[in-house]
């Protein structure tokens, strides 16, 4: 009885000392960023991109589980505004912070500075990236690596680490991108003309020459040059974990570590079930870690690749080098780079994306929901332009954004009307629409908080006969279960298809060509969402939707993100009053 007693009355100092360490060992950790046009050579042809503090890539945050960012940015572009997103991150208690112009905040106007300050409450592979015109074609983006808080462990070993950031060139500016797209008739961007890999590819040329098809010249670096690939350099007998996030604007990938498997072990910051693969496929706004033994011939190095999926590949492969040591970096692989499954082999992509299951002990979804939304992915015209639509709606986004607008009840300030839920019966998703006109729309779905929403994601054939796209869906403010995927039309008995049992939790999902994708999430975090297509000429082009839960609850919203439009007006006014 006595331990006891003594017990009790040391409990609160116990715990009082727990939540002071954990306390401690939470950081803030400050950056001050300068974004401004730079002069760079991503690919070897020298264009102008979208740097920070005169670098590219951006700089890489890393922090742990539970630290605080704050980001002093100030914009240096002298003639457009900006924006930056921290991809995966959900923003809880900080909405505003989520950086999408005209939705959480207004954009950072040339010669200002905007302080982004939010906490990174879960480990993971993250990134970032321009949120405003097409500023992430133009190179504006970075990577977030979130590390366990101190004291935790991951769920597999490992004796070193490396991160990747994938991402697409054109050597054509992405505002002269935006011309052609908003052009009538379309000019479409085409492909791109290299693939980066951190920030570095090779145009018109190969580090790869002597197995390259079609021929290329060898690349001739000196290994200073901006465009020269980061070379891996690993020791025998260990095992890496590689984190990958693709940013990229338009492409979908496929990667390949010659003569390696690969095990994929965390996919958008959440846990999976481990499972071994020869390559793997990567959309726009995914992210993944795998780990990888260099269990292979010591005296050799091995290319790891990168190739264009989903759409016919007229870009040249990306490359870089896994170089065991203390071989040479400059020598050349025996075997030629991985070569990559058929680009419109789609039945490989959706074996690799069943095998993503959450890892045991993962959260698990609500077994109903309580409101199903289906969306229906469409091309259309709007008066002879060419435009993506959800539910024949194509977005366009106020000059106020929704988070103060709802907020402060702003009258006028975008339609109040609420968009569709559904499209009609008797639409056939795989044969061209007999009517393919379309309107613009600024409506919000309004979610009831702390309910269970199911989203359909419905793919369908464009304007051109027999073809569907691959559309990667990416959604702000939460991570989703990913309840399956299907064929054709989606119907109310595919729901006994779902996965309640182990379903994987993401922020990014794909629409294969002519199915659909079903999605489940909790309306537990109060703000302004955006959820759209991550490849970035669609989304410039409408395909998008606006979801809004709990925004009362939402509390002292920094001011000058939302010195625009009617709610600057707002604040001006009782300033002088």
């Amino acid at each position: 009885m006595a331990s006891l007693r003594w017990l009790l009355l040391l409990l609160p100092l116990i715990l009082l000392e727990s939540f002071s360490s954990s306390v401690m060992a939470a950081k803030t950790r400050h950056f001050k960023w300068d974004v401004e046009y730079i002069h760079w050579s991503p690919d070897g042809e020298e264009s102008v991109v979208i740097g920070i503090n005169g670098q590219f890539p951006g700089p890489t945050i890393r922090a742990r589980a539970g630290d605080i960012i704050a980001v002093e940015l100030t914009n240096k572009l002298h003639t457009e505004g900006v924006v930056i997103h921290w991809h995966g991150i959900r923003q809880l208690g900080t909405p505003w912070a989520d950086g999408t112009a005209a939705i959480s905040q207004c954009a950072i106007n040339p010669g200002e500075t905007f302080v982004y300050r939010f906490e990174v409450d879960k480990a993971g592979t993250y990134f970032y990236h321009g949120h405003y015109g097409m500023q992430r074609s133009a190179g504006l983006y970075g990577s977030l690596i979130v590390d366990v808080a101190q004291g935790e462990k991951e769920p597999f070993h490992y004796d070193g680490e490396f991160n990747l950031l994938l991402s697409d060139w054109w050597h054509k500016g992405s505002h002269e991108q935006e011309v052609d797209l908003s052009s009538k008739p379309l000019r479409w961007i085409g492909e791109p003309q290299t693939l980066l890999i951190n920030g570095r590819g090779q145009y018109n040329c190969s580090v790869a020459a002597q197995f390259s098809k079609p021929p290329l010249p060898q690349c001739k670096l000196r290994g200073g040059e901006q465009y020269a690939p980061q070379i891996l350099r690993v020791r025998p007998n260990k095992t890496y974990r590689l984190r990958l996030a693709s940013t990229t604007a338009l492409a979908s990938l496929n990667l390949a570590i010659g003569g390696h498997k690969m095990v994929v072990v965390e996919a958008d910051g959440n846990y999976v079930q481990p499972f071994s693969v020869q390559d793997m496929d990567i959309y726009s706004g995914e992210s993944y870690s795998i780990l990888f033994t260099t269990d292979q011939d010591p005296s050799k190095n091995y290319w790891i690749s990168i190739n264009v999926r989903g759409r016919e590949p007229k870009t040249s492969q990306g490359l870089t080098l896994l170089n065991y040591l203390p071989n040479s970096a400059s020598k050349v692989p025996t075997l030629p780079p991985p070569i990559a499954p058929l680009w419109n082999d789609y039945n490989h992509s959706k074996s690799f994306s069943n095998k993503i299951l959450a890892l045991m002990g993962s959260p698990k979804p609500p077994r109903y929901n309580h409101r199903r939304i289906i969306f229906l992915n469409t091309q259309n015209k709007i008066d002879g332009y060419t435009k993506w639509a959800i539910n024949n709606v194509s977005l366009v986004l106020p000059t106020t954004p929704y988070l103060g607008s709802i907020r402060y009840g702003i009258n006028n300030a975008f339609d109040t009307r609420p968009p569709p839920d559904n499209f009609p019966k008797d639409y056939d998703v795989m044969k061209q629409a007999p009517n393919s006109n379309s309107t613009y729309g600024n409506g919000v779905y309004m979610l009831k908080f702390n309910t269970t929403i199911d989203i359909v994601l419905q793919n369908a054939n464009v304007l051109a006969k027999d073809t569907s796209e691959i559309h990667p869906w990416h959604l702000h403010g939460h991570d989703f279960w990913v309840m399956g995927y299907g064929e054709g039309k989606f119907s109310e008995k595919d729901v006994k298809k779902f996965n309640l049992r182990n379903p994987p939790l993401r922020n990014t999902a794909v629409i294969f060509p002519f199915g659909w994708t079903a999605l489940r999430f909790v309306t537990d975090n109060p703000g302004v969402w955006a959820f759209h297509c991550h490849i970035e000429p669609h989304l410039h082009m409408g395909m998008g939707v606006i979801f809004a839960e709990g925004v009362h609850l939402v509390k002292k919203i920094p001011k000058e993100a939302l010195a625009c439009g009617l709610t600057g007006k707002m604040f001006m006014s009782s300033k002088h009053n």
